[in-house]
């Protein structure tokens, strides 16, 4: 879809003086009321000093502010802000700078491009790119280190596959690294190999660090600028908040730093990594409860098993396409179990990663087995992607009060493996979010970018028709999981702030709340279903504030 070209507000500091509301009016709003059902109003009334919504209701309602300043919103839709339950900001604003492989239809391309971006880009020492997915490719098999090779010798090259679970090296980046045939697969990673034993150049889950730790680290200057390109791309997808998944405590530092100076361009919920060194330090000082919800520190991100589409997603069963093989837990059951204990105990929200059957049964195990029922309903705990669950597990999400957070993009993207990966019968547990919601389950809605397009209606038109773009297959994929438009909107809305302990705060636009709220070209509760994807944003506001314009 052609774009016109984009204007971006970043008026981090209100110019503004004036002590009267404003009344944004001829509009066709929608809310939640308390009950989580949705309402429709005309008027929006707000103040853009405290950043609160004051009143909503019908047209008649701007009779009541005569001395406040008046805004016509032409008869556009207005939603509140939407809000990513799980992303990574600054993985999305180095992904913006990298080479992009992303729906490249073959190995031979997708070297080509790399040697493109090589070409335009001789200042870099390392050629780094996202994106490839051989299940996109003819011959649907691993790329090998030859055809990097032979165009790009001189330079070392990583390439992270689109689920960020596995990486595509040539051998200069081998021989950085010091891999070889000797070299021991570390535990929870492969280093995929030849029939002599030799690597091939592709390297799974924890694998990847062996290569990854030796690419120059980022200064503070380059991380500020991928932070402000993410910034103004997710400002004008219309996102207001993101839950930023398994980030460093000098990358949260740097969120505190932006802050103070007023600059942070969207609301973060961090997740600290649970590999991070000074995690300790964090339990100790305890949650960070931000008055003004610009940055609530209360929870942790914490690893599994790997990505179903390199097979590393930890399964109960042998996958059907690779007899022998399980996936990977990356972090093991002991050590596992010791951070969610931790974690639990030092009273933040446990957000684990599990994509496969057997990682999700060892999470819910370790939940069940480390906290009380008590603790467990006021904890919010999650799982992190909830991918494919054994049927039987399902309802122990509702019952242990675990928050799945789903990814409606990860079916439509691997509707065409995931049938190959694990059989038609473990299908009943895949991307099931209609069984999640009709049990009771809260669903915390989002995207995973840049692992997806960050696009958040791209995952309300997976959610209502489980189909892609081009409207395959026909009736959705595994239709009887589709969600309702008004279910997916929640998990993007009310119900991802849920998942932040947010939802008094944010996701409502009821009177109270933070008066963050986007302005779209449609009306999406009155077009069909399959236009959705094609929704644009037309203006972002944050806290009474407008942060982009169109």
């Amino acid at each position: 879809m052609q774009l016109k070209p984009l204007f971006l507000l970043f008026s981090f500091i209100s110019l503004s003086v004036q002590a009267e509301p404003i009344v944004l009016h001829n509009i066709q709003g929608y809310g939640f009321a308390e009950n989580r059902q949705l309402v429709n109003f005309q008027t929006l009334v707000f103040d853009d000093q405290s950043g609160q919504i004051l009143a909503r209701g019908a047209a008649e309602l701007v009779s009541q502010y005569e001395q406040a300043k008046k805004i016509d919103g032409q008869g556009k839709t207005l939603l509140p802000g939407l809000i990513d339950g799980h992303g990574h900001i600054l993985g999305l604003g180095e992904y913006l700078k990298q080479a992009d492989l992303r729906g490249i239809t073959s190995e031979t391309a997708s070297a080509a491009a790399v040697a493109n971006f090589a070409q335009h880009n001789p200042e870099q020492p390392w050629v780094v790119g996202r994106g490839w997915n051989q299940v996109l490719w003819d011959s649907k098999a691993f790329p090998n280190k030859a055809s990097l090779d032979e165009l790009v010798a001189d330079k070392p090259v990583y390439l992270v596959r689109v689920d960020a679970h596995a990486a595509w090296v040539n051998s200069k980046a081998l021989a950085l690294a010091g891999i070889n045939k000797d070299t021991l697969d570390p535990p929870g990673g492969e280093i995929i190999r030849d029939a002599q034993g030799e690597p091939t150049g592709v390297l799974i889950d924890n694998a990847m660090y062996l290569v990854q730790r030796k690419i120059p680290a980022p200064g503070i200057v380059e991380k500020r600028a991928a932070l402000e390109s993410a910034f103004q791309h997710l400002l004008a997808l219309g996102i207001t908040a993101v839950h930023d998944a398994g980030v460093t405590t000098e990358l949260v530092k740097l969120y505190q730093q932006l802050q103070q100076e007023q600059k942070l361009g969207v609301r973060i919920y961090p997740m600290l990594s649970a590999k991070d060194p000074e995690l300790a330090d964090w339990f100790k000082r305890g949650i960070i409860d931000d008055a003004s919800d610009w940055l609530d520190i209360r929870s942790v991100k914490i690893y599994g098993d790997g990505a179903l589409g390199s097979r590393g997603a930890a399964l109960l069963a042998d996958y059907s396409d690779q007899p022998g093989q399980q996936g990977l837990l990356v972090t093991e059951p002991d050590a596992l179990t010791e951070i969610m204990r931790l974690t639990i105990e030092a009273g933040f929200q446990a957000n684990v990663h599990a994509i496969g059957d057997r990682a999700n049964r060892l999470v819910l195990d370790r939940f069940e087995q480390l906290s009380s029922q008590e603790v467990l309903q006021s904890s919010r705990h999650r799982i992190e992607h909830a991918q494919v669950v054994s049927p039987r597990d399902i309802p122990r999400f509702k019952q242990l009060h675990i928050l799945p957070a789903m990814q409606a993009v990860h079916a439509t993207s691997d509707m065409n493996m995931a049938g190959d990966r694990l059989g038609v019968a473990r299908l009943r547990g895949a991307y099931a979010w209609r069984s999640f919601i009709d049990q009771g389950s809260i669903i915390v809605g989002g995207s995973d970018f840049p692992v997806e397009l960050a696009n958040p209606f791209h995952g309300l038109h997976a959610s209502v028709t489980r189909q892609n773009q081009q409207n395959q297959p026909e009736g959705g994929w595994l239709p009887e999981q589709k969600l309702t438009l008004v279910e997916a909107f929640r998990s993007f809305t009310v119900d991802a702030a849920y998942g932040a302990f947010q939802e008094d705060a944010m996701g409502t636009l009821a009177p109270g709340s933070w008066a963050d709220f986007i302005l779209v070209d449609r009306d999406i509760f009155k077009i069909p279903a399959a236009e959705l994807w094609q929704t644009t944003t037309l203006e972002t506001w944050i806290h009474g504030q407008q942060r982009f314009k169109r």
